[in-house]
């Protein structure tokens, strides 16, 4: 079986892109016919080559995104992708993104009559009411995703808290497949921990460390974050407890949420990679992750794997990968009180914590990114078979 894959993505810094390329090199050890299609300017993030069945076509045009310097809005070589999925003659094409790259590879599909697979990665409508609060946008948003889906043989959603979205959208409820969630259990574990680590970045230490990984950015309700560690901060300095809000990633929010956390024992380290950011993670004490859009959440997974207790809220995806008061916590994604009440109990219960942290790691040893993306190529093989 020949599949080619179809994505606006590939070297950004997210969960997305860290599916694809962990699918595209687990695929070609694989020995199978996996091809990677994509147009970037970005280049790969350090340590982490394209990769041999990965072909980037030059954009025709490229421009920084308006209030995210770190992405692109790329114009893609429409025609020269036509010609390249047809030399590649796949059995199945995959959509992972509804951007001009994916809807490439959709008019291809068509005119190579090659049944289409994708996966809900990201709830677009739910970014763009959070970005915008336009009624108009958001509805326009859930059209074009209406038409992208609809026509799919299957679409893989990340949780099954998304089933309904995907319904939402059109497609027949029997070619909706929940994906198994996995994590690199290799890259990420408590053998990582380093304490050390901190002083070099100006932090305490001994203080516990609070920890945040992913896009900065207004979508991932870090407004709400800034809020709840202001008010934790206050709590734990009443009761002598020494701890500090670590924010690792980049984007639009960041200046605004530095201003609003100066002098509040708050780090912003940027982006970290490879086991810099294994050590970061292993070497903190909790990780908070108050999203509501997000479909998975593969930083919950990856703060799990690494041996640390996670705070999620009850909407979206990461809930799914929790285990309620075993691993972490699922909380009211906007009550402010319950997270910081939730946030000072575990910072003030040392025992309580490593045992979350340490069933946490063991759960997610039984959910690795090779079996996810092992479902993943099932799921490709039983459309493959079906359209034969």
């Amino acid at each position: 079986m020949r599949v080619v894959l179809c994505t606006d993505t590939f070297n950004d810094i997210n969960g997305v892109c860290r599916f694809i390329r962990h699918a595209a090199r687990h695929h070609h050890a694989k020995n199978r016919a996996f091809t990677v299609v994509t147009s970037t300017r970005i280049p790969p993030p350090p340590g982490e080559p394209m990769g041999a069945n990965v072909i980037n076509l030059t954009p025709t045009w490229a421009r920084p995104m308006p209030g995210y310097p770190q992405l692109d809005i790329v114009l893609p070589p429409l025609f020269s992708i036509l010609q390249t999925i047809t030399r590649l003659n796949p059995d199945v094409i995959h959509l992972s993104t509804p951007g001009p790259v994916g809807w490439a590879g959709w008019f291809a599909a068509r005119q190579i009559g090659c049944p289409v697979v994708g996966v809900y990665h990201t709830d677009f409508p739910a970014y763009i009411d959070k970005l915008f609060a336009d009624e108009g946008l958001t509805s326009l948003t859930t059209f074009t995703m209406r038409a992208f889906y609809r026509r799919f043989s299957a679409v893989l959603c990340r949780s099954n808290e998304y089933r309904t979205a995907l319904l939402g959208l059109g497609v027949v409820a029997d070619r909706v497949k929940t994906l198994l969630p996995g994590v690199d259990v290799h890259s990420f574990g408590p053998g990582f921990r380093n304490p050390s680590v901190w002083k070099p970045l100006g932090l305490r230490p001994h203080s516990l460390k609070v920890l945040s990984v992913g896009r900065v950015s207004l979508e991932k309700n870090l407004p709400f974050l800034a809020q709840v560690w202001k008010e934790v901060r206050q709590r734990l300095h009443a009761r002598h407890i020494d701890a500090e809000l670590v924010v690792i990633g980049d984007g639009p929010y960041r200046a605004a949420m530095q201003s609003e956390l100066q002098g509040c024992d708050a780090h912003f380290l940027g982006f970290r990679f490879g086991n810099e950011l294994a050590t970061l993670y292993a070497s903190s004490d909790l990780f908070v992750f108050p999203s509501l859009t997000d479909t998975l959440g593969q930083v919950a997974m990856e703060s799990q794997a690494s041996g640390l207790p996670v705070l999620v809220s009850d909407q979206g995806g990461p809930q799914a990968v929790v285990d309620h008061e075993t691993t972490g916590q699922i909380l009211p994604g906007s009550n402010l009180s319950r997270w910081v009440s939730a946030i000072e109990e575990l910072c003030s219960d040392e025992s309580r914590r490593l045992a979350m942290g340490r069933a946490a790691h063991q759960t997610m040893q039984r959910m690795s990114i090779e079996e996810s993306l092992e479902d993943f190529w099932r799921v490709h093989e039983e459309v493959c078979r079906s359209h034969a």
